[in-house]
């Protein structure tokens, strides 16, 4: 399945069982990890991508995943540091990763989007303005995961 926009995008991950949009989502966020480079999110992506976690495991990486998220949003401070932007960002995606899910609820385009948000804060704070191919991306880590 060929994926080009992301109507077919968001449809295909609705599809997904929540488990398996916790480990499409850890991919999603694997790519722009190194933006945070925070233990707590590795732990998270760790946790999201394992078959099987417990619902146990999963609050307490949420829990570890939301405390780095708000720590990070709390360094970002009064001038906009677009760096430290991109890493809260890392870290809301992470904590779509492993939250509760609910009803009606895409985790996978939550950390998706969270994913795309600090790709670009990362590419304004390099100077490179706000075009990047993180979607395309995603469309192709998803393809892959479908065809695994």
């Amino acid at each position: 399945m060929a994926i080009s926009n992301d109507k077919e995008f968001k449809s295909a991950l609705a599809g997904l069982s929540p488990a398996q949009q916790r480990q499409v989502a850890a991919r999603f966020v694997q790519a722009v990890f190194p933006l945070s480079g925070d233990a707590r999110i590795k732990a998270a992506l760790e946790a999201a991508g394992r078959v099987g976690i417990s619902d146990a495991e999963l609050a307490l990486a949420a829990q570890a995943a939301n405390t780095a998220r708000v720590e990070s949003f709390t360094q970002c401070g009064k001038e906009t540091d677009w760096t430290a932007q991109a890493g809260h960002f890392v870290a809301k995606a992470a904590v779509a990763c492993v939250r509760p899910a609910e009803a009606g609820s895409n985790l996978a385009w939550d950390a998706a989007m969270q994913s795309r948000l600090a790709r670009t804060f990362q590419t304004v704070a390099d100077g490179a303005g706000t075009d990047n191919r993180e979607a395309e991306a995603q469309y192709r880590t998803l393809e892959a995961f479908l065809n695994s």
